[in-house]
This record gives structure tokens, sequence and C-alpha cells, in this order.
């Protein structure tokens, strides 16, 4: 009844939700077509499927050949990451795995089979990614061999040293995320789905990363601390307390909650570069595979700020909210409308004595600017009382059943949550 309860205080969730669940979802994540695959794609299919929670119903949605490139250089790597992950792997043997792990896209027999990590099937069969790698054309290939290059040496930079300044948190996020927007900009105007700016512009395609790993990061501040690592940068953090681990105490949650706060505005400074990002774009799949993680990310850090349950444990969008983030995300008006709506929930927040109060006011005018709403907005929010009562009684009625939403969906929709 729990579930029932959170639909019935939002009654638009519940609207896009049975839309959704009806059909909607094939409007942004289309079936995909493997029986005409060869063997080996199929399999790389599989395991993108079974590794990815987010991404892998909108890349499977991508157009044309660029889908096959796009979910071979997310396995490149998925492979590279669960690398660095693992700490089975000895500093002396994982730093030069990093560093010369694109080398083994052109060795045919490599493959790795010592690994402990949950994703290890995509080193262990790393000939079937390598083998569908070198079917890739060639303009592919040279993108993903070199931000695989340039990502491994970042992350082996990063192995023996924590994040302290707040530059130093740009340039972790750059070499885990920002390399992966320039890289996937890369791909996109190299299918010629997009044009050259797309790949040229570095500065907004690195935004683009950013943006989602640092939200990923601030969320994840609790679930990091228990697992032993941090990402929070020192500058900021050492400021308010004098640990990380120190602002997950009761006693310490007006200052820990100051120091979100501050790492959310800070967040902020993406969204521009964000919106100018999006407004290139002219082939609908690509702007769906963009724009989706972007406005959940938005959504994520408004639900964050200000907000001691971080702190405390998970904080997540409501499911309904994600899916009608989906639904209305299809091009760069409603998108624009979007980020209004939550820097401006984020405005409503901000508290007077916030020592970033400031300059999260300025970063939220800034974006204002760029963002004004129009009418997205309105057909966003607004339905007919007779319909959301229609809604309503047909969620009261079949509650039980739509939370046992399929599994592809399930996973989707966690596209805000990971």
């Amino acid at each position: 009844m729990e579930l029932l309860r959170k639909w019935l205080g939002h009654p638009e969730d519940i609207y896009h939700l049975l839309r959704f669940k009806m059909g909607g979802y094939r409007a942004v994540m289309p079936r995909m077509d493997t029986d005409s695959l060869g063997c080996g794609l199929r399999t790389c299919y599989r395991y993108l499927n079974q590794t990815s929670r987010s991404f892998a119903a909108v890349i499977q949605a991508l157009d044309g050949e660029l889908r096959h490139a796009v979910c071979i250089f997310y396995l490149v790597l998925r492979a590279l990451d669960t690398v660095e992950d693992d700490m089975s792997i000895p500093l002396d043997v994982k730093v030069p795995m990093l560093h010369e792990f694109h080398s083994h896209l052109y060795q045919p027999d490599w493959k790795y089979t010592e690994s402990k990590e949950k994703d290890r099937q995509v080193l262990e069969d790393f000939p079937t990614i390598s083998m569908e790698f070198r079917n890739l054309s060639k303009v592919y290939q040279d993108v993903i061999s070199d931000i695989c290059h340039k990502m491994g040496v970042g992350m082996a930079e990063f192995l023996e040293k924590k994040v302290d300044s707040q530059h130093e948190w740009d340039k972790y996020c750059h070499y885990v995320a920002g390399l992966v927007g320039i890289g996937l900009s890369r791909l996109f105007s190299a299918s010629e789905l997009e044009d050259s700016i797309v790949g040229q512009d570095t500065d907004l395609a690195n935004s683009m990363g950013l943006f989602l790993q640092k939200t990923n990061i601030i969320r994840d501040y609790l679930e990091d601390q228990m697992e032993g690592r941090e990402f929070w940068p020192r500058e900021v953090w050492s400021r308010y307390a004098k640990k990380l681990s120190d602002l997950a105490k009761p006693e310490n949650i007006d200052v820990a909650v100051q120091c979100l706060n501050e790492l959310i505005t800070n967040a902020l400074h993406h969204v521009p570069d964000v919106i100018t990002y999006l407004s290139r774009l002219k082939n609908q799949s690509v702007f769906n595979f963009c724009a989706i993680p972007q406005v959940m990310a938005i959504a994520t850090l408004a639900a964050c700020y200000n907000n001691q349950q971080v702190f405390r444990g998970v904080v997540k969008i409501r499911k309904g909210q994600a899916v009608t983030l989906m639904m209305d995300a299809t091009n760069i008006q409603a998108v624009k409308a979007i980020m209004y709506q939550y820097v401006e929930e984020i405005y409503q927040k901000i508290p007077s004595t916030d020592p970033s109060s400031n300059k999260t006011q300025q970063v939220i005018a800034s974006i204002r600017a760029i963002s004004l709403p129009g009418s997205p907005m309105a057909s966003r929010h607004h339905y007919s009382p007779i319909y959301l009562s229609c809604a309503m009684l047909l969620a009261a009625l079949s509650w039980q059943y739509l939370s046992t939403l399929s599994k592809a969906t399930e996973d989707y929709v966690q596209a805000g949550e990971n």
C-alpha cells in the first residue's frame, strides 16, 4: 500500500507509468532485432544487457551502425573499468594493465581470467569483444582505442592518490566520464548522424560527462564510505570536517549538508554546457541517448540538495518520476523546461544561512537565462481532472500489477539511480 500512497501523491506519475507500460517505452527504447546479427555481436549485446543497468536500452535504440560502435565502446570501457575496480590485482600488475589495455584490442587471443569482479565475463571473453571491435569501421576503431588509452592512463594516475583539489576532482571526472562524453561525441560525428562540431567541441562533451559523474559521486557519499572509497574533493570537505567520514556523524549533519550544497552548486555549473551541447543534436536517437541521463541527473541533484538523507541512506528519484522524464526529454525545449523546473526546485530550498547560497543563486540565474520555460512546461504538468481521476482509479485497481514492471523497464528507469 506504500507504493499506492506514493502514486496518489504524484498523479502525473500514474499517467506516465501507465503510458510507459502500455507501449510508450517504444518511443525511447524500441525493441532491437538481434536475430540478423552474427554470433559475436549477439554475444556482445548479451554482455551489454548483463553489465549495464542504465544504458543498454538506449544504446540499442541508436540508429544504424552507430549502435554497434557504441555497444563495443561500452564493453571495452566496462572491461577496463573492471580491471580498475578489481582489488585482487596487485598495483604492480594493475598499473601496466591499465596503461596497455588499449593494445589488447588488436590482440585476438588476449583475455584475463583471474578477475573476481561481478562483470568479469567481459574480461574472460574479451576475444569476442575485440573481434567485433576489429570488425568496426576504422574511424570508429580509432576513437575507441584512443579513448581507452587515455582513460587507462588516467585511471592508473588516481590509483595511488586521492582527490584533493577541485581541479583534481574535475580531472578525475574527466578521466572516468568526460572522456566517455568526448568519445561518444566523436562516434556521433563519425557516423555522420551528427555534424562534425559535435565531435570537435571537446569542452562541451567533457561537461556532459562531468555533470553525470559528479551527480553520482555526490549522491553515493554513504555507499562509497561503506566501501572505503572517497571521491569528494578534500579542498571542499576539509572546510567542514577533519575527515570525510565525519560528515556521516549525526552531530555533524548541519555542516555535512552545507558541504553537500557546495558540491551540488559546483556540479550545476555544467548545466549551461549540457543545454548548449544538446541543442546541437539533430538525430532523434542520439538526442534521446544523451538527454535522458542528463535530466535524470538534474532531478537527482534537486532531490539531494539540502537533504540530510544523503548521509543516512540512499536518495533516489521515484520510478514514476524517472519514467516521466524519459517520456518528456525528447526535444531541446522540453529539456530546457525540465532543467528550469529542477533548478527552481533547488532555488526554493536554498537556506539563507548556507555558505554557498550566493554562488548557488548565481549559477541558477545563469541556467534560467538559457532555459526559460515554454509550452513544454505546461504540457508536462497539467492534466485533465477527469483524465487523472480515471488514471488514479485504474492505478488503485492495478497497483500490484504495476509494481512488478518488466525487468527491462525496471533496469532502464534506474538510469536516474546509477
